[in-house]
């Protein structure tokens, strides 16, 4: 037989080769910047991704002040959340979170979950994500790489 022969590699948590990256958020589309991050994250653009595997890289998000909406959602958005009390639902808009100290990372935080899996893997897969709102960021010592998240589709 003259055929080559080829294996499959699977990934596993102590062949994953997971990397520290930084994306700047100025100027990009919550979303469309959501998206590719999630995919980043869970390691959609590594040759060996494997679905049931943390094989990706941890995202640090820097500049996330200047991150926008477009159109209308950034006064007609609702995020809603329950405090688990009766009459505990508590409505915000991306303008109103804003405001807050912790706004854009509810917010990135909240478009990212929602673009990986549902369940234990979704949620460890979460804890790789950081989101400042300026351009400092206290993982320095990881020697994260800066990428141009526009090359990626």
């Amino acid at each position: 037989m003259d055929t080559l022969s080829y294996k499959t590699i699977s990934a596993n948590k102590e062949t994953a080769k997971k990397e520290w990256v930084v994306v700047d958020a100025t100027d990009q589309v919550v979303g469309r910047l959501a998206s590719k991050v999630a995919k980043l994250i869970r390691g959609k653009y590594k040759p060996n991704f494997t679905p049931h595997v943390d094989c990706g890289d941890n995202v640090i998000i820097i500049n996330a002040k200047k991150a926008i909406f477009t159109g209308k959602k950034e006064t007609d958005k609702v995020y809603t959340r329950y405090t688990g009390y009766p009459g505990g639902q508590r409505f915000n808009t991306p303008e109103e979170l804003r405001k807050r100290p912790d706004g854009m990372d509810r917010i990135f935080r909240h478009a990212v979950k929602g673009m990986l899996p549902k369940g234990p893997l979704g949620r460890s897969l979460l804890k790789n994500l950081f989101v400042y709102d300026g351009t400092e960021h206290k993982h320095e010592a990881q020697k994260p790489k800066a990428i141009d998240i526009n090359q990626y589709k």
